[in-house]
C-alpha cells in the first residue's frame, strides 16, 4: 500500500487548525483538554427538573378519601360508626313557628314539634357529628338536639347566627353572623368567640370549602358579592361583585374534583360557575326562577338544583358539564333547602312558603310525600348522613 506524505509546510499548517479548533471549544481559560471534558458533560442527558410538592391541606384536616372526589366518603349508607346507631330523621326548623318539625322518612309523618329559639334558619351537624345545632337567627342562639335521643338541650348564647360551618380540620366553628356583617370564627363546642372577621359586603350566609380545606367561598345575599377566605389566617383575602344587576347568591357547592365552585343566585336564576383557586369573573348557568340549593348526589356524578321561584329542581351533570333534566312538582311549591337521604335516593326540600317539605325520588324525580310543617321551613337537615366529618350547613361531608 503506498502512504502518500504531505509537504511539512500543510502538516504544520494542519496540525495549527486542529489546535485552533480545540481551542474554540473551551473557555479562555481552559486547557484543551478540560474543554474537551465540557464537552462531553454537555452532551450528556438533562437532569429531570424536580416537581414542587403539592402544598399539604389544611394542617389538622383527615385526608381525602379520593384525591379526585371530594364527596368519595359519601357514598350510599356509609354511615360512621359514631352514628350508624342513630335514628333516621328529617329535622325541618321552621322560621316563623319557631319550632324544629321532626319527620320519620318511613312513614313521611311529623313525629315530634321542638320549640327552640326566635327565627330558626338552619339545622346544621357538628364537625365530630355529635350534635346537631339549631340556628335561631333572631333569637341569637344555638339550640343543640342530641340526634341520638331527639331531645332538645339548653341554648347557647350567640349573636346573630344565620348560619353555621366548621372548618375541615374542626378547629373552629364559623357562625355566618348575616345583619352584623361578620365572619366568626368560635370554638366548635363551647361556641365561645375566637376571632371577629368583619365583611364589607351585606348578608354573608352560605360558604364551601376547597379541596385543600386552605380556603372557602362565601355568599353574600343582600349586595351580590362573593368573598374568598382563608381558613388558617381567618382573613377576607379576595371579593368581587356578580356580573348581574340585583344578583342576590345563596347555596355554594364546590365540584368533586374540588376545581370548581356553583352559587346559586335566586333572582339571576341560575348557577354562577367559578374557578375558586382563580377566583375569576363567573359565568351563568341558568337552571330555573328563584335558584337556591345546591345538592351532591351519593356517587359523585349529579348535583339537584332547587329552584324555588317555579317549583322545580334542575339535575346537573358534572362530567357532562350541562343540566340533564328537570323536575316539576305535581302541585308546584317553593323547594328551598334540605339534603339527600344517607341511601341516595330521596331528596328532601322545605316548602319555604308553602308550610310543607317535599320528598322527591332521585332516580325518576317523583314526589314521593308532601308533608305539613310549621311556618317558614328553611334549612332542613337530613340526618344521620355518610361521611366522616361535616362541615355545616344542612349537611356537607367528607
Amino acid at each position: 500500500m503506498t502512504t502518500t506524505r504531505l509537504p511539512r509546510k500543510a502538516t504544520v499548517l494542519l496540525a495549527g487548525l486542529v489546535l485552533a479548533a480545540l481551542a474554540g471549544c473551551g473557555s479562555a481559560d481552559k486547557e484543551p483538554a478540560e474543554a474537551l471534558g465540557s464537552a462531553a458533560a454537555a452532551r450528556q442527558p438533562a437532569p429531570v427538573k424536580a416537581v414542587p410538592a403539592v402544598p399539604p391541606g389544611l394542617a389538622g384536616m383527615p385526608p381525602l378519601l379520593d384525591p379526585k372526589d371530594v364527596y368519595a366518603a359519601d357514598r350510599p349508607n356509609n354511615l360512621s360508626p359514631l352514628v350508624k346507631d342513630f335514628p333516621s330523621r328529617v329535622y325541618v326548623p321552621n322560621t316563623t313557628s319557631n319550632t324544629v318539625s321532626v319527620i320519620d322518612p318511613k312513614t313521611y309523618k311529623v313525629i315530634d314539634t321542638i320549640p327552640v329559639g326566635i327565627q330558626p334558619q338552619h339545622v346544621v351537624p357538628s364537625w365530630d357529628m355529635k350534635t346537631l345545632w339549631v340556628n335561631n337567627n333572631r333569637g341569637h342562639t344555638l339550640t343543640p338536639i342530641n340526634p341520638a335521643t331527639g331531645e332538645a338541650g339548653e341554648p347557647v348564647e350567640v349573636h346573630d347566627p344565620y348560619n353555621l360551618y366548621f372548618t375541615p380540620n374542626g378547629k373552629y366553628a364559623i357562625v355566618m353572623a348575616s345583619m352584623d356583617r361578620e365572619l366568626v370564627f368560635r370554638d366548635p363546642h363551647t361556641m365561645n368567640r375566637v376571632k371577629t372577621v368583619p365583611v364589607t359586603c351585606f348578608g354573608v350566609n352560605h360558604a364551601d370549602f376547597s379541596a385543600d380545606g386552605r380556603y372557602f367561598i362565601v355568599s353574600c345575599e343582600f349586595s351580590g358579592e362573593l368573598l374568598k377566605v382563608d381558613t388558617e389566617r381567618m382573613e377576607v383575602v379576595g371579593q368581587q361583585k356578580l356580573p348581574f344587576e340585583g344578583a342576590m347568591p345563596q347555596d355554594v357547592k364546590v365540584s368533586p374534583d374540588g376545581k370548581t365552585f356553583y352559587v346559586a343566585d335566586m333572582m339571576a336564576d341560575g348557577m354562577w360557575v367559578l374557578s375558586g383557586d382563580k377566583f375569576d369573573i363567573p359565568k351563568l348557568l341558568p337552571t330555573g326562577k328563584g335558584t337556591h340549593g345546591l345538592y351532591v348526589s351519593r356517587d359523585s356524578r349529579e348535583m339537584y338544583v332547587s329552584n324555588r321561584g317555579e317549583g322545580s329542581i334542575s339535575v346537573f351533570d358534572f362530567k357532562q358539564n350541562k343540566l340533564t333534566k328537570k323536575w316539576e312538582l305535581p302541585d308546584g311549591g317553593s323547594p328551598d333547602m334540605g339534603g339527600v337521604s344517607a341511601d341516595g335516593k330521596v331528596l328532601w326540600l322545605s316548602g319555604r312558603y308553602n308550610s310543607e317539605v317535599y320528598a322527591i325520588d332521585t332516580t325518576t324525580g317523583q314526589q314521593l310525600a308532601k308533608i305539613r310543617v310549621g311556618g317558614g321551613p328553611h334549612g332542613l337537615a337530613v340526618y344521620p348522613q355518610p361521611g366522616r366529618y361535616s362541615l355545616g350547613h344542612t349537611g356537607i361531608f367528607r
